[in-house]
């Protein structure tokens, strides 16, 4: 080997020998973590700190760095979500106050039956009702009865020029029942998901108004929606997304939990 080509094999070494260690680069990404964390970008923070034993397997005290680290952030993060979690419970429980729970051998899931909406002696009457079950899923129906089919798919509700109408539900479909007995009438649409979400965030939103609501069928049946009727849909509404929060939050700390290393 030429003179030359050794020396330049040892500059080589040497320089690579005096580059930055593993430790030295690790340090490097712990310190942008915590950065982050003071200008509480927390998730590029964990993308950082997860990274550290990944990129430099060999920097024992900067991993172990970011190991405790990591875990206080989460240590923080889980205290804070079940702070949120304890408050949630509370409303959840002052609202729970206005339903009862009930399930049937029909029933897939507890359904929340609002306490003002007791139809024992409505079974003669037309009348909207608000249908809330465990998962805080929440749906509205619209109940008519007479002594002439109305075949009705839809309703309408309104005060003046503000109105708010559900989405057609054919009388072929599962959720438009029919039934009758002598010369009574029973007919009873049930908007699911979307199909009765306008309907219902109008009603709760104008529980002072004098709400008006149009059966929507081979003819027009009115009627003049209660009061109880507006104060249940607007506490099943709350109630509604109250539930779906605590769920929301639930999964979110057993998330936590899970990437706790301790």
């Amino acid at each position: 080997m030429c003179r030359i080509t050794y020396i330049i094999i040892v500059l080589t070494v040497l320089f690579a020998s005096c580059g930055p260690s593993q430790e030295d680069l690790a340090r490097v990404k712990l310190n942008k973590a915590k950065l982050l964390l003071e200008n509480q970008d927390t998730t590029k923070a964990l993308l950082h700190l997860d990274s550290i034993p990944k990129s430099y397997p060999k920097a024992m005290y900067s991993i172990n760095a970011a190991k405790n680290l990591k875990n206080e952030v989460y240590l923080d993060l889980l205290q804070r979500k079940e702070g949120e979690l304890d408050s949630v419970k509370n409303i959840k429980a002052g609202l729970e106050k206005n339903f009862v729970k009930e399930k049937t051998e029909f029933d897939r899931y507890t359904q929340y039956i609002h306490k003002r909406q007791n139809f024992d002696r409505r079974w003669d009457k037309s009348y909207i009702k608000i249908h809330l079950d465990e998962r805080g899923e929440l749906y509205l129906s619209s109940n008519y009865h007479g002594e002439k089919w109305l075949n009705h798919t839809g309703l309408r509700v309104y005060d003046g020029p503000d109105q708010a109408k559900t989405e057609k539900v054919p009388l072929d479909d599962v959720s438009n029942h029919r039934s009758d007995f002598m010369e009574a009438k029973w007919e009873k649409v049930t908007y699911h998901g979307d199909k009765g979400k306008n309907v219902i965030e109008f009603i709760a939103n104008n529980t002072k108004r004098r709400l008006k609501a149009v059966f929507l069928g081979n003819r027009y049946h009115y009627i003049i929606l209660e009061d109880y009727d507006k104060r249940a849909t607007k506490e099943a509404l709350e109630l509604s997304g109250v539930i779906k929060l605590e769920k929301k939050l639930e999964k979110e700390i057993a998330s936590i939990q899970k990437e706790l290393d301790l």
